[in-house]
């Protein structure tokens, strides 16, 4: 079970302005102490690969990515028995429920929409902590 302060999240967003608007989103929230941003799939299981960093408590992966996209990503995840602990979630603009039946299924908790509007990006970290935390 994760602890309910000073989380630590893995955030995989390829997209500039998005990654500028849900990383500052993460940090403005209480319970978040390290919010980090990788590019792309690739960066994200390269860092969770690498032994000197510390594994994040929550991942939220962009599914459409270059390199290795968020499905791809997922599955390592689910499929690697030093990650598949980590809880994971999936978001996108592209929100179809094939989309999302196959993120629950590759092991993420949720999949989330992700917002048009800037400001709609403050309401992600929230989301995450009541899903992951059985709607504390």
């Amino acid at each position: 079970m994760i602890k309910l302060r000073n989380l630590h999240i893995l955030i995989a967003e390829d997209d500039f302005d998005d990654s500028e608007a849900i990383c500052e989103s993460f940090q403005k929230h209480p319970l978040f102490s390290k919010v980090q941003i990788v590019k792309n799939g690739k960066e994200l299981l390269d860092y969770l690969k690498n032994d000197t960093n510390s594994k994040p408590d929550l991942i939220l992966t962009d599914l459409n990515m270059p390199i290795i996209n968020g499905l791809e990503v997922l599955k390592e995840i689910c499929n690697d028995p030093d990650l598949n602990q980590i809880t994971t979630f999936a978001y996108s603009t592209a929100s179809s429920e094939i989309y999302k039946a196959k993120c629950i299924d590759l092991g993420a908790k949720a999949f989330l929409t992700k917002p048009t509007e800037i400001s709609a990006f403050d309401e992600i970290p929230q989301q995450i902590i009541q899903i992951a935390f059985n709607n504390l």
